[in-house]
């Protein structure tokens, strides 16, 4: 039970922090870059509001409920990437407080997303293991390896604007564009184009 726990435990870390699946870091950095250490709250929530929606879409097509072409999902999730990336560069410097409930939603759908695109190779991975079970503590590693993004991106944003000076406007437009270089090339590699 306990070593099931750890395996899928470090799974879901191994997830996020593998450097082969960049897209998801860069998800979450994207998420991460307009806030500063005094919003870890909101910044928690949405987090956690894209685990929850990833866990969410992964049981559905761990369980045959939900299923979407591989190619499809290949597609959406560096789409999801350059929509975020957008929003932050369109929204630099701004105050979101009213748009707040609209980033919440946008961020559970991206989840969905991003989970459905990842339950093919989980199914593969589970075998005979109690699947809701793992599906579970793979999310606990999920969350664990993005508050580790979360706490990376505000470091690095309070170094940017503090030591260096950037504007909080222009941090979030220079992370924000590097990422959407970064996911470009994804999007048009998709065997779908």
């Amino acid at each position: 039970m306990l070593e099931s726990f750890i395996e899928f435990l470090e799974l879901g870390l191994y997830h996020i922090l593998n450097s082969e699946s960049y897209d998801h870091i860069l998800f979450v950095v994207l998420v991460s870059v307009p806030f500063l250490f005094k919003d870890w709250k909101r910044l928690l929530i949405l987090i956690s509001i894209f685990t929850l929606g990833h866990t969410f879409s992964l049981i559905l097509g761990i369980y045959n409920i939900i299923n979407l072409n591989v190619n499809v999902t290949e597609l959406l999730i560096p789409i999801t990437i350059f929509c975020m990336a957008l929003f932050n560069i369109f929204t630099a410097g701004k105050t979101l407080l009213k748009q707040y409930n609209v980033v919440f939603v946008v961020i559970l759908f991206f989840g969905l997303i991003h989970g459905l695109g990842f339950s093919n190779a989980f199914k593969n991975l589970v075998g005979s293991n109690s699947t809701l079970v793992a599906a579970l503590e793979f999310a606990l590693g999920i969350e664990i390896g993005q508050i580790i993004v979360v706490i990376i991106v505000l470091i690095l944003s309070f170094i940017c604007q503090n030591i260096f000076r950037f504007s909080k406007r222009d941090w979030i437009l220079v992370a924000s564009s590097i990422i959407l270089g970064f996911i470009m090339p994804l999007i048009f590699m998709s065997p779908l184009f």
